[in-house]
């Protein structure tokens, strides 16, 4: 893979945080070229100072020199006070801005300034707080509100989903869900941990412990793919459970099917199980320091160790056993083998046919027999007669 470069931002809404003093900052949703999503936080004052700077690098782009040859867009300057209707004002300007950037040419839009100002930060992932002030307040961008010509690349609409049990945060960057919460999903990552809205919390939270509103949620899961995808295992596991797999770290193995709980079906030789998707690399991918980050996280709990899980669904989901998964993937690595089997012998029986054939005469149609003459007599006409009289 190339350098890393950014497809689309999505501006998200705006927070206001009371430490270390009141101010308010931007969310923004950074869509990856490894189709990575990741959420960012910016002062506008730093994203007016990035804009600058860009401005600086590409002068004639900015217009600088003529005017008329000025793609990058404009930005206007921070206000001398910036309150919150100004920073809820703001935000069409800034959803355009971003767009428009995301848009430029290549050697603008993919150069290391704007990779590097739109890269996660530590903050980003656990920003600074103190337990004695007031708790942030976010604001998300209604879904009525004026379009934009981010609309044109789909924008991101907040799907609300249920916690079907009570969870316990483990970590700063998750959040606690108790059975019944509704959460604003903001962010679903394919490792099972999802970044989640609720009121003025947010935080990182098991997909395991999450259903949809309108239905069981394995429509949104993939089918199983038992021709399997080369993966290499990056984090050794040891299984806890009878229906997991232990692998050390460097293993290659055919990832079957992609669950939304963040644990996936693999096959290693002739043997099925699940493993952490967190700890998995598709073949060929380069490692980075963001996934290898991720990776040093505890892998989600699966969706069949929650113990006193309550639906409002009236039908679950349709779960396929681990014996099912076995018996499928055997067979078609025996259909396989069949096939490739198949395909040598009939070679061979075209090559030993063809040889001697070549060499045989043709056959010939057999004369059929002389009928009698009582047979002609019975049913001839009066000519056949005279001939035979």
């Amino acid at each position: 893979m190339g350098d890393a470069f950014i497809r689309h931002i999505e501006l998200l809404g705006y927070e206001k945080r009371f430490f270390p003093s009141q101010h308010y900052v931007y969310m923004f949703l950074v869509k990856w070229n490894d189709l990575s999503e990741k959420v960012v936080y910016r002062r506008f004052t730093e994203i007016y100072e990035f804009h600058k700077a860009l401005k600086e690098m590409f002068p004639i782009e900015s217009g600088d020199i003529n005017i008329e040859n000025r793609i990058i867009p404009h930005l206007p300057a921070p206000k001398w006070f910036d309150g919150q209707r100004s920073t809820e004002n703001r935000q069409g300007t800034l959803a355009e801005y971003c767009y428009a950037l995301v848009n430029l040419p290549h050697k603008i839009s993919r150069c290391l300034h704007v990779v590097n100002f739109f890269k996660v930060r530590h903050e980003d992932m656990n920003p600074v707080r103190d337990s004695q002030t007031k708790k942030p307040e976010v604001f998300l961008l209604t879904k009525d509100s004026k379009k934009s010509p981010t609309d044109i690349t789909g924008p991101i609409v907040l799907q609300t989903y249920r916690a079907i049990a009570d969870y316990e945060k483990s970590s700063t960057s998750e959040m606690a869900l108790k059975a019944g919460d509704m959460v604003d999903v903001v962010e679903k990552s394919e490792n099972g941990w999802w970044f989640c809205q609720l009121k003025n919390k947010r935080g990182w939270v098991p997909a395991a412990y999450l259903e949809p509103m309108d239905g069981p949620d394995e429509s949104e899961e993939q089918e199983p793919n038992y021709a399997g995808e080369a993966y290499t295992v990056q984090k050794s596991y040891t299984a806890v459970e009878e229906d997991e797999l232990t692998l050390k770290e460097g293993d290659t193995i055919e990832v079957i099917h992609k669950l939304l709980d963040g644990w996936w079906v693999i096959r290693k030789d002739e043997t099925t199980g699940y493993y952490p998707s967190m700890y998995l690399q598709k073949a060929g991918e380069v490692n980075t320091s963001v996934k290898s980050q991720l990776r040093n996280r505890g892998a989600p709990p699966r969706r069949s160790t929650i113990r006193n899980v309550k639906s409002i669904h009236n039908q679950g989901r349709k779960q396929i056993s681990q014996e099912t998964y076995r018996r499928n993937s055997r067979k078609y690595i025996q259909n396989q083998r069949n096939r490739r089997g198949n395909s040598h012998s009939k070679a061979n029986v075209i090559i030993e046919k063809n040889e001697p054939e070549d060499n045989k005469p043709k056959a010939q149609p057999a004369v059929p027999p002389r009928p009698s003459k009582d047979l002609i007599m019975n049913r001839c006409t009066e000519s056949t007669w005279r001939k035979i009289l």
